[in-house]
């Protein structure tokens, strides 16, 4: 006999004598909890007759951990207002911790059997309960080990894929490829460590559904932002245990000194628009987590061009992404979020506020506070855009710089100045609102586009293999593939192609902000310039290792850069520097120079291809600087450099090429065509 129970907290909670069960729905008339035993089959159902505020509870003795469970939501069904109440659909509990089962598409998925000849739905009756995962209760589970805390202005981010880092890794076992456990692995960990990152930060793990469309393509999900559960690691990264095998792989990388971050997904689910499945929210409160058209409730807002958009503006959705991310927080050991299309947690009725009541609730969170927070500023609905926009505390992605940086080295003209800007930390973005540097993540390449490889030896994008006629992906990649289109022999254009992922690479370490790398990047791995690889969870979108023997001493120079920045605090610095005079040799923090030595002003700053900043130590005890020529010019240049009245001497951090750089005296260098060098004054 099923009990009254609480009303909190929501989903399935194990006191030791049994498990007190609470869903949220203030569309239900009544709602059914179901069980299951270990073959799927039904076991018994009850009615959860207390509804508290909208909240239906009970509580069933002599139930525990593993029980497997779903709900049936009874209420009105009229999709044209809204209401999607429908309990032939077994539910999956929006707090469920573990999922037994996989996907299987089914008919029984929608709500909806047919279209009447006026436009109207008509309920579908067929159980959905053969063809969708169970929830599961969980019990108690470890704490994990606490993570290394690194402060905002020394973090170096790696973004990686779970399957697509690890599937053709050599180190790792094929039993553990593709999953929690391959990314735990000695040799993993030691390699990333070597490589001088700080910062994991892994593409969504959240329980995911792979699309209809690309079943019938003969493709899956690769990438994860298809989010159906935001408690649920996905099962298909794991073996046996999803949780426990996430927890040990946080735990590893926190052993390695390293943070883990996730990129999560609040922004849409994988029910899709009005006419995709009803696996969870749809049929348990479709008015309260998804946002409708104002006066057609039966039609989503679809800012995230996914189908449908969360109700940011609704308590119990702002309820459940904040539960969701202290649990991933306090439970699982993570150490911070990256948030995709994250202008939707800001959004209302009338568009994007930056002190929405969500946005100030994740900032002034007393566990979520001391996490590191990254926004995806913009989603694809309308006035989506709004780079700087996030609250003080958030850090986001700056696409500014990436295209910018992209165009300087391929040579596209009239952008030194605001090639300045991107390396001095998008001050005229960040710094009015009184925000640091390391607001702006700086990054070349993501999962999203091309890899930095594809970047220099493809002028086009290949998705062919996507199914979408090439039409998916960026159009404007400001790539380069300097005379051939992909893979060539020819020694000149592979020389110069290296060069150039050197120097967007040396660019992104010397750039002030919080630098991102693309997991990859750092030995050339490569998409057959593929720009959009969501759906490639194969070949082509997983790493290509044998790039670390292909050019061994590519990986080795850009641990060189990654450990020039960790040793140098002028090229990460805390505040934006102006041109104030405060060190010991006298000279600005900041101070931008002609070849010649003279400083950059007014009109000389559009046609500058080649120029140098020098940082200084701007706390006056130390005449520490360090000088970066950047030379965007064919030809060679020479630099003289300040210092020479001081008997100064400058030594080499750096150059993307060593053989280009060349010293002709205490204060000048020579720097050849299409190469960026650092220079250090101990």
């Amino acid at each position: 006999m099923i009990e009254t129970g609480r009303p909190t907290p929501l989903g399935a909670h194990w006191d030791g004598q049994g498990v007190n069960f609470a869903l949220y729905s203030g569309a239900a008339e009544s709602v059914e909890l179901c069980l299951f035993d270990e073959q799927d089959r039904e076991a018994g159902h009850y009615r959860l007759r207390e509804c508290t505020d909208g909240v239906w509870h009970g509580y069933l003795p002599g139930c525990g951990p593993g029980q497997r469970y779903g709900y049936r939501v009874h209420g009105r069904y009229d999709p044209e207002q809204g209401l999607r109440c429908n309990p032939a659909k077994l539910l999956i509990d929006p707090y469920a911790r573990r999922l037994s089962g996989g996907f299987s598409w089914s008919k029984s998925w929608f709500d909806f059997e047919s279209t009447g000849e006026n436009g109207e739905c008509r309920p579908s009756l067929r159980d959905s309960a053969p063809f969708v995962p169970k929830s599961v209760v969980s019990g108690p589970c470890d704490t994990p080990s606490a993570g290394p805390r690194i402060p905002w202005k020394e973090t170096i981010l790696y973004e990686a894929n779970v399957r697509g880092f690890s599937m053709a890794h050599p180190a790792i076992p094929e039993k553990d490829r593709g999953k929690f456990a391959g990314l735990r692995n000695k040799d993993v960990l030691s390699y990333l460590k070597a490589l001088g990152i700080t910062s994991l930060e892994l593409l969504p793990v959240h329980a995911f559904v792979d699309e209809q469309f690309l079943g019938r393509r003969g493709l899956r999900n690769f990438w994860g932002y298809n989010s159906l559960n935001f408690f649920t690691p996905e099962s298909r990264y794991a073996g046996m245990n999803p949780v426990a095998e996430f927890r040990d792989m946080v735990n590893a990388v926190h052993e390695a000194g390293m943070e883990l971050i996730l990129d999560v997904v609040y922004n849409h689910t994988a029910e899709g628009g009005r006419d995709g499945p009803t696996l969870s929210f749809r049929g348990i409160d479709n008015l309260a987590y998804y946002r409708t058209l104002p006066g057609q409730p039966g039609h989503y807002v679809n800012d995230t061009g996914c189908g449908n958009t969360l109700n940011a503006d609704h308590p119990r959705l702002q309820e459940l992404v904040l539960d969701s991310l202290r649990y991933w927080v306090t439970e699982m050991g993570v150490d911070g979020f990256r948030f995709d299309l994250a202008t939707v947690l800001g959004r209302s009725a009338d568009g994007f506020h930056h002190d929405h009541a969500l946005l100030k609730e994740i900032s002034s969170d007393r566990v979520l506070r001391d996490t590191k927070l990254i926004a995806e500023p913009w989603d694809p609905g309308p006035g989506g855009y709004h780079l700087g926009a996030f609250p003080s505390g958030w850090a986001e992605w700056n696409d500014k710089y990436r295209d910018c940086v992209r165009r300087y080295w391929r040579g596209d003209k009239g952008l030194a100045g605001e090639f300045a800007g991107r390396l001095h930390g998008s001050a005229e973005i960040f710094e009015p609102a009184a925000r640091k540097p390391w607001s702006s993540v700086n990054f070349l390449t993501s999962h999203d586009g091309f890899t930095l490889s594809d970047l220099v030896s493809y002028a086009g994008k290949h998705n062919e293999s996507n199914g979408e006629n090439n039409r998916d992906g960026h159009q404007h990649n400001y790539s380069c593939n300097h005379g051939v289109e992909g893979p060539t022999d020819d020694k000149r254009i592979n020389r110069d192609r290296r060069r150039q992922r050197l120097n967007m690479l040396a660019t992104l370490m010397f750039s002030q902000g919080t630098p991102m790398l693309l997991a990859g990047d750092e030995f050339g791995n490569s998409q057959a310039g593929n720009n959009n690889a969501y759906a490639q969870d194969n070949e082509t979108g997983w790493l290509d290792w044998s790039g670390l023997e292909t050019d061994p001493g590519f990986l080795e120079q850009v641990r060189a850069l990654v450990h020039l920045r960790r040793t140098t605090p002028l090229l990460r610095q805390g505040e934006y520097r102006h041109g104030r005079s405060s060190n010991r040799l006298g000279w600005p923090d900041i101070q931008w120079l002609r070849p010649n030595g003279s400083m950059l002003s007014g009109d000389d700053w559009h046609p500058a291809r080649t120029k140098a900043v020098v940082f200084a130590d701007a706390h006056g005890g130390s005449s520490s600087a360090v000088a970066i020529l950047i030379n965007g010019s064919s030809k060679p240049v020479n630099f003289n450099l300040p210092g020479a009245d001081d008997s100064c001497n400058w030594s080499v951090g750096f150059a993307s090429e060593e053989t280009l750089l060349e010293s002709l005296g205490t204060c000048e260098w020579r720097l050849g065509g299409h190469c960026i060098a650092c220079l250090k004054l101990d």
